[in-house]
C-alpha cells in the first residue's frame, strides 16, 4: 500500500456529508469547530466568503473550488462577506431541514444561488501523524475540477447530483466518493506545495520517501539508522540531517510514532494479546512495548483497550 493510503487507513479517515445546499443571498452561516475532524466545502454553483477562526483573512471561493479546513477550526460561511452570520443551528432550525434533500437559506432557489456540498472527514481520536499536522489550517483549491483529473470531475459532479437526493444508494455513492475527493486533494497540496514546509517535504523528497515507504512496508523491522540511510540511498549522516530538516524528527522518531499507531490501531480493532500486538508492532517483548506505549499515550496498553471499549 502507498504511504497516503497506508496513513489515512490506520488513522482511519472516514467521510461524512452534511448536506448540498442552495443560498440565496444574503445568508452567512457559523459553522463550530471540532475536534478530530477536517471539514470541507465544495462549490457546485455560485459562490461564499469563508473566514477562518484566528485569520483576518477572508477567501472567495468561485465555482469549482475546493477547500478543506483542517484541525476542526471554526470558521463562517457567507455571501456577502459582510452580512450578518447566524449558527448552524439557528440555521438548521429555521430551515426546517430534515436532513433530506437541500438545506435552504433564502427565496426559492434561483440560478444565482449557491451551492455547496458540505462535509467532513473524521479521524480516530488519538489518531496522529505528522503529515495531517503539518497540513494548513485552510487548504484552498481553485477550480478543483479542472486541475483534477477527468474523472475526478465526474466524480464531483456527482457528488452534486447524489448529495442529499432520495435516490436509491445515492447516500453510500456520495460518501465514498468524498473520502476519493479528501485523499486526492491531500495529494495535490503536499506535491504541488510541501516541498519547502516541515512535516509535508519528506514526502515529496525521492531520497527520504524511499525510506519512509520501507517503514511503512515493513514496521515490525528491527530498523536502524544505518539500515534506512541505505534504502534511501545515502550515506548515514547525510540521511539523518535530511529526514530531520524535512520532517523535523530523528528517523528513529517516526519510526516509533508509527509503531504507536500501529498499536493503536490494534488494540481498538482487534482482540489480539497485547504480547502480540507488540511484536506487530516491532517489539521483542511486551514489557518494552509497554513503556513505549505509555510513554507515548501516557496509560499502559491494557488501560487503553479498555478505555477505547468503554467509549
Amino acid at each position: 500500500m502507498d504511504l497516503l493510503s497506508d496513513i489515512l487507513k490506520v488513522v482511519k479517515m472516514s467521510g461524512t456529508l452534511y448536506f448540498r445546499t442552495a443560498f440565496t443571498a444574503p445568508w452567512g452561516v457559523e459553522v463550530p469547530s471540532f475536534e478530530n475532524v477536517s471539514r470541507f466545502h465544495y462549490v457546485h454553483r455560485g459562490r461564499c466568503f469563508v473566514t477562518v477562526a484566528g485569520q483576518r483573512d477572508t477567501v472567495l471561493l468561485e465555482q469549482g473550488d475546493l477547500i478543506i479546513v483542517s484541525g476542526g477550526s471554526g470558521h463562517s460561511l457567507a455571501d456577502p462577506a459582510d452580512v450578518d452570520i447566524k449558527t448552524l443551528d439557528q440555521v438548521v432550525e429555521e430551515s426546517g431541514f430534515d436532513g433530506r434533500g437541500a438545506l435552504i437559506i433564502g427565496d426559492t432557489p434561483t440560478d444565482h444561488d449557491t451551492q455547496l456540498i458540505c462535509g467532513h472527514f473524521a479521524f480516530d481520536p488519538g489518531a496522529r501523524h505528522v503529515l495531517l499536522d503539518a497540513l494548513p489550517q485552510l487548504i484552498h483549491i481553485k477550480k478543483y475540477g479542472a486541475v483534477s483529473p477527468d474523472w475526478l470531475d465526474d466524480s464531483l459532479r456527482l457528488i452534486g447530483s447524489e448529495a442529499g437526493s432520495n435516490h436509491l444508494g445515492s447516500d453510500l455513492i456520495a460518501l465514498n466518493l468524498a473520502e476519493i475527493i479528501f485523499t486526492q486533494a491531500i495529494r495535490s497540496h503536499v506535491l504541488e506545495n510541501g516541498q519547502h514546509l516541515k512535516g509535508l517535504a519528506g514526502f515529496n523528497d525521492a531520497h527520504i520517501r524511499k525510506a519512509l515507504a520501507a517503514i511503512h512496508e515493513n514496521p515490525s523491522h528491527s530498523w536502524s539508522v544505518d539500515s534506512l540511510a541505505k534504502k534511501s540511498g545515502m550515506s548515514r549522516t547525510a540521511f539523518s540531517n535530511r529526514f530531520n530538516d524535512l520532517l523535523h524528527r530523528t528517523p528513529l522518531q517516526y519510526l516509533t510514532e508509527w509503531r504507536m499507531q500501529l498499536a493503536r490501531q490494534l488494540l481498538t480493532d482487534t482482540g489480539l494479546p497485547i504480547v502480540e500486538v507488540a511484536m506487530r508492532s516491532g517489539y521483542g517483548s511486551e514489557a518494552a512495548f509497554s513503556r513505549v506505549f505509555k510513554r507515548h499515550f501516557l496509560i499502559p496498553p491494557a488501560e487503553f483497550r479498555r478505555s477505547r471499549r468503554a467509549g
